[in-house]
C-alpha cells in the first residue's frame, strides 16, 4: 500500500481476515510463544523446545529437550553442567535479534540465556550461560538496540543483564529497584514484578507488580515514573485507595500509548461490602506518554532546550516566543529579518539563549500540531527545533511540516503528493534558517539527503537533493558540516554552504568525507547516536594550529551504551591551512576508536567558543541513566604554561543528579529537565458506576519542567583528585552566575552532612580541603554562616574546626563592613559561647551598626541584647517598652505620648552620671537608680550606648543623622536633649554649625541679586510680608503660617506643624499675649501640592488671585498688593535660595524638637538657616522670661555675634537677614547685661501653667472675625488644611533617608 496515490484510502482501517490453516498438538501446556525470524519457537510445560515453520510443519525438526542443553557460567569453559531436575520448564522467554538468542526465565526462578553456537538451530548446537545468584525471576524483556535482557524477581526489583562479548558470560548491568529513601511506606510491598516491557524506540522500559503500581525507567535505569506514590495514599474521607493492577499491558505505536488490561483481584471482591464498587469486568485503560527528542532524534543534543513530543503535540521550555529573544543578543522583531539573510556563525546564531528564557516558570509552552498534517501522517516520528529556540520541524508518517513560534503559523506542503512521495528516515535537524533531513524517495525508490529553506514555500522545487547510497539511519549537523550514518555501517560527512543563484536561496550540500565503521559495528541498528564534536583527548592547547582545536576533531558513536570515540589521526605530516582553500583540502584520516564510557543514554556537547568558559564548553557531557551523568573536562595548564606530560588533558568525573536531564545549559552550569509526580487523584463524588471507579484509579500525572545546578559536584571531584588548582581556574570563570554563591554552600553542606555523620573514621576527609577551596573567593564568610544555619547544632564544631574560630570570622566581617553576616555570625556565637562573648560581640556590633546607620540591624541588636539579658538573669523575656520600635520602625512613638517641655528634667539624676568609653554595665546605685522603671539593667546598657551614639552626633553637628537615629529608634530625643542642655546639647560654634547645616541638608547659601540695592525689601517692614507670602507660595502648605503685619515691638509665637493636635497647641513659649497681639492665619485655598521650592514670577501671577484672596487679613491699612519687577525678581531669589522640601520638612522638625527640651542655641542657628525671623524673634522673646540662664544667653549672644562678623567677610547673602533681626539682638545684649550673675545657677525648670497650654483655641476662634473673611471661607480653608495635612504626612514618610520619619507629633 505504500506509495498509492489514493492516499485518502488509507485512512480507514485496513480489513483482516482471519483463517485457520492448521492445528497441531504439542501434548502439553504451552507456556511460551516466540516468533524468529521464519520460524515459530513454542515452549511447553513438559520441558520441550519446539521449533515450527510458519507453514506449519514440523520440518521433520524433533524438539529439544532443555534437559540437554548444557549451561555455565560464560562460553569460554568446556561443556557446562546440565539442568539436573526432571520436571524443568520455560516460564517466559523472548528472543533477542541483536545478541541472536533467546533470555529465559525457568519454573524454579533460575535464569539464563540460550544461544546456537554455530547457525544451526538443534540440541546439539544449543549452549546456555546464566548467573550464579538469581534465583527468583518471575518474567523477562529483551532491549534489541541496547543488547539488555530485563529479568523480573520475585523481590519486587529487576535484574538488567548484558552479554559480555568477549567471554559471553552474562554481566549484570543495573538494577531497577524502588529505595526505601523514596518510598518508604511500600518499597518492599509491592509483591514480584508481574510484567516488564520495553518501549518501541528502545528508550524505556515499564514495569507492573504483583500488588499494582506502575514505574517507568530509563534504559540504564533512571526512574522516570512511578505510580506508587499516589497508589498507596489515602483520600480525604479517609478510605485507602486501591492500586491499579495490571494482567496484560502493551506499547502502542511510537510509544505513545500503553494499553493496559486491568485486572482486579477476588480478594478485594470478597472484602468490599458496597456492591457499587465491585467492578465485575476487567477494564481496557490507556495511558498517553509524552517523550523526548532525543529518544528518536538524537543529533538534538547540542541544543540548549528541552523539547518533548506526544503523539499530537509539542511541550518546549522556551516560554513564549515573545520572551524567546534571545536576552543575551537582544534581538527584537525588526532585527529578525536580518537574521535571516546572514548565514556565518559569528553573529551570534550560536549563542546561548540566555538564563531566563529556558529557566522561566514551571510550565510549558504547547504547541498543538497541526490537524491537517497529522490527518493523514498521525503520528509524529521526529521533531527538531532551531538554535534560538524559534522554530519546530515534526515528521510524522510521510512528508514534514514546520511551525513558527513567532507567527504561530504551520507551513504544510502546498503538493500533498510530494508529501506523501518522501518517508523521513534519519531523521532532521536545523541549519540556520534551513531544515536537513534524509528521507526515501518512494517514487524513485531513492534515498536521498535534502535541504529545504524555512522561508521559502514547502516545495521540492525550492529544496536541494542529493542521492545517497544506503538508507540513512542517524542525522547530526556540526556547524557547517553534516554527518551521516548509513544502514551499511558507514559514516559520511557533507559541508553545507549558503547559495543564493538568482532569486532563490537554497544551500549547497557536497561530500567531504566517507569512513567505513563495519569492522566495530556488528549491527547498524545498535547505533544510538552518532555525533561530529570538537571534543579531543589534546585540549588544543598542545595541538600545532590552535584554530584546529574548534574543528571537526572527532566523531562520538553511542554503540549500544558504548561510547566510542574517533579522533582525527594527526600523526602524519600536516598541511598549513593558508596554503590551500578549503574546498581543495584534504581531511585528515581518522584513527581507530577508542570506548571513553559505558552505560551512555545521551552525550551533549556544544561547538560555540567562549574563552572565559573552556572548561564547560569544551567539556563533553554524558548521561548514564541510574548512575547520573558524567563529564569529560579538559584540565587546562594555569597561565598558558607548558602542561606536564604526565599530566592527563582530560578527566572523566562522575556526579549524581536528582533530575532526569534533558538539556545542558553550557555556560550557566545547569541542567535542564523535566520530572513526573504522580499524585492522588481525590475524587469525593460518589462513586455510583464502574466507569467512574475505574477513572478513579488512573495515576494522575503531573509533568513539570525542572533544572539543576551541577558545578559543586565538579568542583568536589576535582577536590577529591588533588586537582585543586582545576577546580579554581573552574570556580573563578563562573563565579558570575547568580547562583554561584549557593554553588559554594551546596558543596560545603554536602561534605559536611557526609563527613560528621559518618560512623567510621574518615582517613583523608574533605571538608578542610573544601574549606580553604572557599576561601579563595569573598563570599567565603557569607557561605560558612549560612551553610551553618541551614545545619543542626551537633554538626557545628565540626565545621568551625575547619573553617575557622566563629569569633574570628565575626571580625573578620566586622572589618569587611559585611554587617548581616556579622549578626548570623552573632546567632551562631550564642550557641556556642557563654553570655559574656556574645554580648561582647555584640555591642561591637551594635556601635558599628550605629555608626554605618543600618536601622533594621540597629533594632535587631537591641532585641538581641534585651534577650541575651534576660537570659542571663533567667527570667522570660520581657513585654516590649515604649522605648522599642514598633515593626514599621517610623516615629510612632510619638502619636502616642504628648510632648510637653514639664517631662523634660523630671528624670535627671541629681549627681551627673559620668558616661565611660568601656563597654563594661553600670554598677552600684547609679545603675539602680537608673532602672527603676525598667525591667533589667540590661535597658540601661543599651540607653547608654545610644546616649553615647547621640552625643557624638550632636558634637560633629551631623543633625540629619541625629533626626534619622531618634526616628529609626524611637530614641527619646527630648527628654535627652533637656538632661545634655548645657553639656552636649549646647552650640559650641555657630558657624561652623551653620556651614554644617547647609552641607547635610544640601541648602544653598544665601546670595544678593543685583537688583537688590534699590529692593524696598531692604527695610524690615516688607521684609516679613514678602517673606511670608513666597512661604504661602512655597512647597510648605500644611503650615499654618502668620504674617507679622508691621509691628515691631510685638514678638509672635510660631505655631509649628498644623497637625500637632486638633485644638491645642503646646508649643506656644511666648510668656505673654498682650492686648496689641495681632495674629492672622494664613493658609492658601488651593492645595498646590508638592511644588518645587523654586518658584518663578509666573507661579505668583498665575495665583495672584490666592496672594490677594488671603492678603485682606493681614491688616486693614494694606488694600492691595502691587508687586514691581525687581520685587518679583527678588521673591524669584528667594525661591531660589531655598533648599530641597524635603530638607525644609526635616529642619522644622527639628526645630521644633529644640524648641521643646529648651536648647535655644540650635534653635537660633535652624532659624537662621531656614532665614525665618518670626522663629528668631520668638526664640529671642523666650530668652527674655527668667527661665533661661544667663550662660545659654551669653552663648547665643557671642554666637549670632560670629555669625554676622562672618557673613560680613564670607556670606554677604546672610546680611539683609541678620539686620532684619538686629533690633532684637540690641535687646538680648541689654537683657543679658541686666541680668544678674547668680541667676544662672539657679536650677532649671522649664514648664507651663496649664492656662498657657492652649491659646491657640482663643485664637483660632476669634481669627474668623478678624479681616473680613466670612466664616464660611474659613471652614473651607481648613477643609484645605486638613486634605493638605494628609498630603505632608505622605511627604514625610519619606523624610529621613533610611526608613520612615514622621512628623505627627499629637
Amino acid at each position: 500500500m505504500k506509495g498509492t496515490p489514493h492516499f485518502k484510502e488509507e485512512q480507514c482501517t485496513p480489513a483482516l481476515n482471519l483463517e485457520m490453516r492448521k492445528v497441531l498438538d504439542l501434548q502439553a501446556p504451552i507456556m511460551s510463544l516466540q516468533s524468529v525470524l521464519e520460524d515459530l519457537l513454542v515452549a511447553t510445560s513438559d520441558g520441550l523446545l519446539h521449533l515450527i515453520h510458519w507453514e506449519g510443519m514440523t520440518n521433520g525438526r524433533k524438539a529439544i529437550n532443555l534437559c540437554t542443553v548444557p549451561f555455565s557460567v560464560d562460553l569460554q569453559s568446556s561443556r557446562g553442567s546440565f539442568l539436573g531436575f526432571a520436571d524443568v520448564h520455560i516460564r517466559d522467554m523472548e528472543y533477542c535479534a541483536t545478541l541472536d538468542g533467546f533470555a529465559v526465565v525457568f519454573n524454579d526462578g533460575k535464569v539464563g540465556f540460550i544461544t546456537p553456537v554455530s547457525g544451526r538451530f538443534t540440541a546439539e548446537q544449543l549452549h546456555g550461560v546464566w548467573p550464579q545468584d538469581v534465583v527468583d525471576g518471575t518474567c523477562v524483556a529483551v532491549n534489541n538496540k541496547y543488547r539488555l535482557m530485563a529479568f523480573g524477581c520475585a523481590s519486587g526489583s529487576v535484574q538488567v543483564y548484558t552479554i559480555d562479548n568477549t567471554t559471553g558470560a552474562m554481566l549484570l548491568s543495573h538494577k531497577l529497584e524502588l529505595t526505601a529513601k523514596q518510598y518508604p511506606d511500600i518499597w518492599n510491598k509491592t509483591g514480584a514484578v508481574k510484567l516488564v516491557r520495553w518501549s518501541p524506540d528502545n528508550s524505556v522500559v515499564i514495569v507492573t507488580w504483583e500488588y499494582g503500581g506502575l514505574s517507568l525507567w530509563s534504559v540504564f535505569g533512571a526512574q522516570l515514573i512511578c505510580t506508587l506514590g499516589g497508589d498507596f495514599a489515602y483520600r480525604s474521607d479517609g478510605t485507602k485507595k486501591d492500586p491499579l493492577k495490571i494482567n496484560s499491558m502493551s506499547w502502542g505505536a511510537e510509544g505513545y500509548h500503553l494499553w493496559v488490561i486491568s485486572g482486579f483481584g477476588s480478594q478485594n471482591a470478597e472484602i468490599e461490602s458496597d456492591p457499587k464498587s465491585i467492578i465485575k469486568q476487567p477494564g481496557i485503560l490507556l495511558f498517553q506518554f509524552i517523550k523526548s527528542v532525543l529518544t528518536v532524534n538524537p543529533c538534538m543534543s547540542n541544543q540548549e532546550q528541552v523539547l518533548l513530543q506526544g503523539e499530537d503535540r509539542l511541550y518546549l521550555n522556551c516560554g513564549e516566543a515573545s520572551q524567546t529573544q534571545n536576552p543575551r543578543s537582544s534581538l527584537a522583531h525588526s532585527k529578525h529579518k536580518l537574521r535571516r539573510e546572514k548565514s556565518s556563525f559569528a553573529d551570534g546564531g550560536l549563542e546561548s539563549q540566555g538564563l531566563s528564557t529556558l529557566l522561566g516558570h514551571r510550565h510549558w509552552h504547547v504547541v498543538q500540531i497541526s490537524s491537517t498534517y497529522l490527518e493523514s501522517n498521525w503520528p509524529i516520528r521526529f521533531s527538531a527545533i532551531d538554535k534560538l529556540g524559534q522554530n519546530i520541524a515534526v515528521v510524522g508518517k510521510f512528508g514534514f511540516a514546520h511551525y513558527s513560534l513567532l507567527t504561530k503559523k504551520w507551513k504544510l506542503f502546498g503538493n500533498i503528493t510530494q508529501e506523501q512521495n518522501m518517508i523521513v528516515t534519519g531523521g532532521l535537524a536545523w541549519w540556520n534558517d534551513f531544515i536537513v533531513l534524509a528521507c526515501y524517495n518512494i517514487s524513485d525508490h531513492q534515498e536521498e539527503l535534502r535541504v529545504y529553506l524555512r522561508t521559502s514555500n514547502l516545495d521540492n522545487a525550492f529544496a536541494h537533493v542529493t542521492k545517497a547510497q544506503a538508507e540513512t539511519l542517524l542525522l547530526s549537523v556540526f556547524r557547517d558540516m553534516v554527518i551521516v550514518f548509513r544502514a551499511d555501517c558507514s559514516i559520511c560527512l557533507y559541508s553545507i554552504e549558503r547559495k543564493s543563484d538568482g532569486p532563490n536561496i537554497t544551500a549547497g550540500i557536497q561530500v567531504l568525507q566517507e569512513v567505513s565503521m563495519s569492522r566495530y559495528i556488528p549491527h547498524p541498528f545498535l547505533v544510538v547516536s552518532v555525533t561530529l564534536t570538537s571534543v579531543s583527548t589534546e585540549n588544543g592547547i598542545t595541538l600545532k594550529m590552535p584554530q584546529q582545536a574548534r574543528d571537526a576533531e572527532s566523531i562520538m558513536l553511542n554503540l549500544a551504551g558504548q561510547l566510542i570515540m574517533m579522533q582525527r589521526d594527526r600523526s602524519g605530516p600536516q598541511i598549513r591551512e593558508k596554503d590551500s582553500s578549503p574546498n581543495q583540502r584534504k581531511l585528515l584520516p581518522f584513527c581507530p576508536p577508542v570506548v571513553l564510557a559505558q552505560s551512555v543514554e545521551n552525550v551533549w556537547t556544544t561547538c560555540r567558543a567562549n574563552k572565559q568558559k573552556r572548561h564547560l564548553l569544551e567539556a563533553l557531557w554524558l548521561s548514564c541513566g541510574g548512575a547520573g551523568m558524567k563529564v569529560w573536562l579538559p584540565l587546562f595548564p594555569r597561565d598558558h604554561r607548558k602542561p606536564h606530560s604526565f599530566l592527563s588533558q582530560r578527566i572523566m568525573l562522575p556526579f549524581h543528579i536528582n533530575i532526569y536531564p534533558l538539556a545542558v545549559l553550557f555556560e550557566d552550569a545547569l541542567v535542564l529537565g523535566a520530572v513526573n509526580d504522580t499524585v492522588l487523584y481525590d475524587s469525593l463524588y460518589t462513586r455510583n458506576s464502574a466507569r467512574e471507579q475505574l477513572g478513579v484509579l488512573f495515576p494522575f500525572c503531573v509533568v513539570e519542567r525542572t533544572s539543576q545546578i551541577y558545578l559543586h559536584h565538579i568542583l568536589r571531584q576535582l577536590l577529591l583528585r588533588n586537582l585543586g588548582e582545576q577546580a579554581l581556574l573552574l570556580a573563578q570563570s563562573c563565579s558570575t552566575l547568580p547562583y554561584f554563591p549557593h554553588v559554594l554552600e551546596l558543596m560545603l553542606h554536602e561534605v559536611l552532612e557526609e563527613e560528621a555523620t559518618s560512623r567510621e573514621p574518615i582517613p583523608d576527609p574533605l571538608l578542610p580541603t573544601v574549606a580553604k577551596f572557599i576561601t579563595e573567593f569573598p563570599l567565603f564568610l557569607q557561605t560558612v554562616v549560612h551553610c551553618a544555619r541551614k545545619t543542626e547544632y551537633a554538626l557545628w564544631n565540626y565545621l568551625f574546626a575547619a573553617v575557622g574560630n566563629p569569633k574570628d570570622l565575626f571580625e573578620e566581617c566586622l572589618m569587611a563592613q559585611d554587617l548581616d553576616t556579622a549578626a548570623s555570625y552573632l546567632i551562631i556565637l550564642q550557641n556556642m559561647e557563654v553570655p559574656a562573648v556574645s554580648r561582647q560581640h555584640a555591642t561591637l556590633l551594635f556601635n558599628t551598626a550605629l555608626e554605618q546607620g543600618k536601622w533594621d540591624l540597629c533594632r535587631h541588636m537591641i532585641r538581641f541584647l534585651k534577650a541575651i539579658g534576660s537570659g542571663e538573669s533567667e527570667t522570660p523575656p520581657p513585654t516590649p517598652t515604649a522605648q522599642e520600635p514598633s515593626s514599621s520602625g517610623g516615629f510612632e512613638f510619638f502619636r502616642n505620648r504628648s510632648i510637653s517641655l514639664s517631662q523634660s528634667a523630671e528624670n535627671v539624676p541629681a549627681s551627673k552620671f559620668s558616661l565611660q568609653k568601656t563597654l563594661s554595665m553600670p554598677s552600684g546605685p547609679s545603675g539602680k537608680r537608673w532602672s527603676k522603671d525598667s525591667d533589667s539593667a540590661e535597658n540601661m546598657y543599651i540607653d547608654m550606648m545610644l546616649w553615647r551614639h547621640a552625643r557624638r552626633l550632636l558634637e560633629e553637628v551631623r543633625l540629619k543623622d541625629l533626626g534619622c537615629f531618634a526616628a529609626q529608634l524611637g530614641f527619646e530625643l527630648i527628654s535627652w536633649l533637656c538632661k545634655e542642655r548645657t553639656r552636649a546639647a549646647r552650640v559650641d560654634n555657630f558657624v561652623i554649625a551653620l556651614k554644617r547645616l547647609h552641607k547635610d541638608f544640601l541648602w544653598p547659601f544665601p546670595i544678593i541679586p543685583a537688583s537688590s540695592i534699590s529692593s524696598p525689601f531692604k527695610n524690615g517692614k516688607f521684609r516679613t510680608v514678602g517673606e511670608q507670602i513666597l512661604k504661602s507660595q512655597s512647597a510648605d502648605p500644611f503650615l499654618n503660617l502668620e504674617i507679622d503685619a508691621g509691628v515691631s515691638n510685638v514678638q509672635r509665637s510660631q505655631s509649628w506643624l498644623s497637625n500637632i493636635g486638633p485644638t491645642h497647641h503646646e508649643i506656644d513659649t511666648a510668656s505673654s499675649h498682650g492686648p496689641q497681639m495681632q495674629d492672622a492665619f494664613l493658609s492658601p485655598l488651593a492645595n498646590k501640592g508638592d511644588e518645587c521650592s523654586i518658584g518663578s514670577a509666573t507661579d505668583l501671577t498665575e495665583s495672584s488671585s490666592m496672594v490677594d484672596g488671603d492678603w485682606t487679613m493681614v491688616d486693614e491699612n494694606f488694600s492691595t498688593l502691587s508687586l514691581t519687577q525687581s520685587e518679583l525678581e527678588h521673591i524669584s531669589m528667594e525661591l531660589a535660595s531655598k533648599g530641597p522640601h524635603k530638607s525644609q520638612v526635616q529642619l522644622r522638625y527639628l526645630l521644633h524638637i529644640f524648641m521643646e527640651a529648651g536648647c535655644l542655641d540650635w534653635c537660633i542657628v535652624i532659624g537662621l538657616i531656614l532665614r525665618e525671623s518670626s522663629t528668631i524673634n520668638q526664640i529671642l522673646v523666650i530668652t527674655q522670661s527668667s527661665e533661661v540662664d544667663g550662660e545659654m544667653l551669653q552663648n547665643i549672644k557671642t554666637g549670632l555675634h560670629a555669625v554676622d562678623k562672618w557673613a560680613s567677610t564670607d556670606c554677604p547673602g546672610y546680611k539683609p537677614f541678620l539686620n532684619i533681626i538686629k533690633p532684637q539682638l540690641q535687646k538680648l545684649c541689654e537683657i543679658t547685661e541686666e541680668k544678674v550673675q547668680p541667676e544662672a545657677f539657679q536650677p532649671v525648670t522649664v514648664g507651663k501653667t496649664p492656662e498657657q497650654t492652649s491659646p491657640r483655641a482663643e485664637e483660632s476662634r476669634g481669627s474668623s472675625g478678624h479681616g473680613s473673611v466670612p466664616q464660611g471661607e474659613v471652614g473651607g480653608g481648613s477643609l484645605v488644611s486638613r486634605r493638605e495635612e494628609d498630603t505632608a504626612r505622605a511627604e514625610e514618610e519619606e523624610t529621613f533617608q533610611d526608613g520612615t520619619y514622621d512628623c505627627s507629633v499629637s
